[in-house]
């Protein structure tokens, strides 16, 4: 039996809002995670991204937030970076439409000033990264002493940044009765063991498995040699701009997305952007809005930046380089074929990536088809710095020969700075060969000149 939005006995305001979104059912993680959040009992749910998890924790919250005119937030989000606050707050506001509350979103990279000033004049729910939270409490400005519900969503990824001390700090200035919902697409054992640490007999909401293709994903792979050979094949994909209309191209590291943009930037110089963490913020949030309103059709993204971002109509996703951990693959697919549409992606693998192709299918359970390189496809023989084999110095090879190997780290001494121990008779012949002179203490003087 499929739930609908009636089944969730919502109130008025939030099934306008949801008619206006042109919603009708709610996905599985937003039905299964209404009741137990509603219920107030601390919750886990483990969902992949794109599967409406912002939704799933708000849609209860809104339901049960009175209306208040106290200025403390009530309702606390953290989410690990700026995009996702942004995106997070419209999400929220979209559902607001007709509720009467007061919704704000903080970040690093801007103004703290401008911050503290709309926080003085009043907010019901916070959206925030765990930094900047951190430093508005410590200011006094922010008082948090009337949170009642603490919401983590994309809880690995704020893990994985380095964001645990700070979530440690934030847990001890919150108040002791408040319910606590995370979200995460993955469960590590970092995250389990935060679970253990602050949570209180939470109920666990799982929403398939986090090696579990999607099907409306055709997903296919291709061995390429480098780099250059990469890129011929990739500005060989995307001259179909029909099939190609909204790509997202995941890469693996900031230096790689800004080499690949200076590439490709010649031939798709107005339909290209590029998203990473060096970015200026107004960068990164234009490039976004961008992408998602169709003004550019090809973004370049690091794992970070594009996590839990909600796009729609990604027509392809490309893994430009082979993930290191396969349930990146997972994130990183699952950013196309979302709402039910159809959706590809592709991954491109040299040699040395192709034990990371083995873990993706190991926790796939299946084979992604292997496609070959289209004939018209030059292949480089062209070598990026990273590719190239390691120079051996011809004066300090790496390995040595036999006859190669280095000698003792020490020479014998000569005769004269050689040392002999002589035991207890050591002081006597220093004393005779420096003819030390004897003085009146020297029991063998005073028994000289009692003889005299």
């Amino acid at each position: 039996m499929t739930l609908t939005f009636q089944d969730l006995n919502l109130n008025a305001p939030l099934y306008n809002a949801i008619e206006d979104l042109g919603f009708t059912t709610p996905t599985p993680i937003q039905a299964e995670a209404f009741n137990v959040v509603s219920s107030g009992r601390d919750m886990v749910g483990i969902a992949q991204t794109g599967t409406g998890k912002t939704f799933a924790y708000m849609l209860p919250v809104l339901k049960n937030l009175k209306y208040s005119t106290q200025d403390n937030p009530r309702v606390l989000i953290l989410v690990p970076t700026r995009e996702l606050v942004v995106q997070v707050v419209e999400e929220i506001e979209k559902l607001s439409k007709y509720i009467n509350n007061r919704v704000l979103g903080v970040y690093g990279g801007t103004n703290i000033n401008t911050q503290k000033q709309a926080i003085a004049e009043g907010v019901d729910i916070l959206v925030a990264t765990p930094g900047r939270l951190y430093d508005l409490a410590l200011s006094r400005v922010l008082q948090l002493k009337s949170i009642q519900k603490l919401i983590i969503d994309e809880v690995d990824v704020m893990l994985d940044l380095g964001f645990r001390h700070q979530l440690i700090n934030i847990f001890d200035i919150l108040p002791e009765r408040r319910q606590n919902i995370m979200f995460s697409a993955t469960m590590t054992q970092d995250v389990d063991v935060l679970i253990g640490d602050f949570f209180k007999s939470p109920q666990q909401v799982s929403i398939a498995v986090s090696g579990t293709p999607l099907d409306n994903i055709s997903q296919k792979r291709y061995n390429v040699p480098n780099f250059y050979t990469k890129v011929n094949l990739l500005s060989h994909l995307l001259r179909d701009t029909g099939r190609f209309n909204k790509v997202l191209i995941f890469v693996a590291y900031k230096r790689m997305a800004d080499r690949l943009f200076d590439t490709l930037d010649e031939a798709f110089h107005d339909e290209l952007c590029v998203i990473h963490s060096n970015k200026t913020q107004n960068y990164r949030l234009r490039s976004i809005e961008q992408f998602r309103h169709g003004e550019n059709r090809i973004l370049i993204a690091t794992d970070v930046m594009a996590r839990g971002l909600d796009i729609d109509n990604v027509s392809q996703v490309i893994n430009f380089d082979t993930p290191d951990y396969p349930e990146n693959y997972m994130h990183r697919i699952g950013r196309t074929g979302r709402a039910e549409r159809k959706g590809e992606s592709f991954i491109f693998s040299t040699e040395k990536e192709q034990e990371s192709i083995t873990k993706i299918e190991a926790l796939m359970q299946m084979q992604i088809p292997l496609i070959d390189i289209p004939e018209n496809v030059e292949i480089s023989t062209e070598l990026i710095e990273e590719e190239r084999p390691q120079i051996k110095e011809r004066n300090n090879p790496l390995k040595r020969r036999d006859e190669d190997a280095p000698g003792p780290a020490f020479h014998e001494k000569s005769a004269k700075n050689s040392k002999e121990n002589l035991g207890g008779s050591y002081k006597f012949k220093i004393a005779a060969k420096y003819k030390k002179p004897k003085s009146r203490g020297d029991k063998n003087y005073n028994k000289r000149n009692k003889r005299k």
